[in-house]
C-alpha cells in the first residue's frame, strides 16, 4: 500500500527529519506555519484518513475532563464508568487508551463515536495549527505514523534542501 511506504520512508529518514526541525527551528513562526498549512492541505489533498486510520489503530488520544465528559454523555454511561473500562493513566500522567487499537474504530476505518472523539482526534495530526515551532518534536513523531505528515516532510526536504 502507498501508505505504509511513505511511512516506512519516514522511518527511514529519522536523522533527515531531525536535520529539518533544527533548522525549521531557526525560522520564523509565521514561515514555519504556513509552509507546514501548505504541505497539510496538499497532502490532504491526496491522503484519505479512511484507507488508513492508522493513527487510530496504533496509538491513543490523551483524554481531558472535557473528552472524558462528551464521550461518557455520548456513550449514556457515567465518566467513571468510561474511565475504568477504556482508559488508563500513562507514564506522564495522562488518561489514554488502555489498549490499541481504538476501541471505537470499526471495521471500515470509520468512528462510531465521531461526533463525540476526543480533541486530540479532532485536531490530529496538528499540523494545520499555529506555532508549529512549539510541536516540532511532536510532528516528527507523528510522520511515522501519519502517511500525510511523512509526505509533508518530504517537501520539507524539498523547500529546505535538505
Amino acid at each position: 500500500m502507498i501508505y505504509s511506504n511513505k511511512l516506512e520512508k519516514a522511518r527511514s529518514e529519522k536523522a533527515r527529519i531531525e536535520k529539518a526541525i533544527k533548522k525549521l527551528k531557526s525560522e520564523q513562526t509565521k514561515k514555519v506555519d504556513d509552509l507546514f498549512h501548505t504541505l497539510h492541505d496538499e497532502a490532504f489533498d491526496e491522503i484519505d484518513c479512511l484507507k488508513c486510520a492508522n493513527c487510530c489503530k496504533t496509538t491513543s488520544p490523551l483524554f481531558r475532563v472535557v473528552d472524558i465528559e462528551r464521550l461518557s454523555k455520548h456513550l449514556k454511561i457515567r465518566e467513571q464508568q468510561f474511565t475504568e473500562t477504556y482508559l488508563k493513566i500513562d507514564e506522564d500522567g495522562d488518561y489514554v487508551f488502555k489498549s490499541a487499537p481504538c476501541p471505537f474504530l470499526m471495521e471500515d476505518n470509520y468512528c462510531s463515536v465521531y461526533e463525540a472523539r476526543p480533541n486530540a482526534c479532532r485536531e490530529y495530526p496538528h499540523t494545520d495549527r499555529k506555532k508549529m515551532q512549539q510541536i516540532l518534536k511532536l510532528t516528527a513523531t507523528n510522520a511515522q505514523i501519519c502517511p500525510a505528515v511523512a509526505q509533508m516532510f518530504q517537501g520539507i526536504f524539498s523547500k529546505l534542501k535538505i
